[in-house]
């Protein structure tokens, strides 16, 4: 039995609401239960120095939690000070997102997706990436309304869940309870039927070739539902 009685597939609430920044060309807020992140995409018309007149667009993602996100007050972390934990984050951010993207199509734009946890209760690095895909799409949205590109640049949402083994059984989308005890820990990042990442760790127990799979089916059945949810968001 999972301490929240769901079944072993089945995601924690999800509710994700859009234009809640007035001034970013794409924002949401996402929920995953207890876990909720404000994600904003904002778009400059410039690039970083690397792809100047390359006629490719860039997309960056920087990502922190609240001071009080979690049970305990953290310290506000500083850009020059950020923990390890956050930059590693951040990147994982940034490289899920690109994955899903055409930057030829983007023209030479950077658009950078700000993913800053309100409330942390496991698996903020998959609802950053969801949500954040959200505010990206907004954002390009708003670039075609314009006519500031004239091909989507966005083909399949990206998602992400996590999985992992807890208390012998695999299971979808843990919250920190399941997630402060789970023999294996693994976070799945997806764009349609394609994988893009998967971090998968021991976390005191090892696993097997068939319980990866079992966690892997899991986890695409989950993006499946988070991107008709993303789809109906950002319509």
């Amino acid at each position: 039995m999972r301490p929240s009685g769901r079944d072993k597939d089945a995601l924690r609430v999800v509710s994700i609401e859009t234009d809640v920044n007035k001034h970013a060309e794409g924002s949401c807020l996402i929920r995953m239960g207890d876990t909720h992140v404000l994600c904003t995409a904002s778009v400059e018309e410039r690039v970083p120095p690397f792809l100047r007149n390359s006629g490719q667009g860039w997309v960056t993602a920087e990502y922190g939690m609240l001071p009080r996100a979690t049970t305990t007050r953290g310290r506000r972390e500083a850009k020059d000070k950020q923990t390890g934990r956050t930059q590693e984050i951040q990147r994982l951010i940034g490289r899920s997102l690109r994955a899903g993207i055409d930057r030829h199509a983007l023209g030479e734009r950077q658009i950078t997706v700000d993913c800053d946890v309100i409330q942390a209760d496991g698996g903020t690095r998959c609802a950053s990436i969801t949500g954040g895909w959200v505010a990206l799409r907004l954002a390009v949205n708003r670039l075609m309304k314009a006519k500031l590109i004239t091909t989507d640049p966005l083909s399949a949402p990206v998602t992400a869940v996590s999985c992992g083994l807890y208390a012998g059984q695999a299971v979808l989308d843990l919250d920190y309870a399941e997630d402060s005890e789970a023999g294996v820990d693994g976070n799945f990042v997806l764009t349609g039927d394609k994988l893009i990442e998967i971090q998968m760790s021991a976390e005191g127990a090892t696993f097997s070739h068939a319980e990866m799979d079992q966690l892997l089916g899991l986890a695409e059945g989950g993006c499946a539902q988070l991107a008709e949810m993303q789809k109906a968001a950002s319509a």
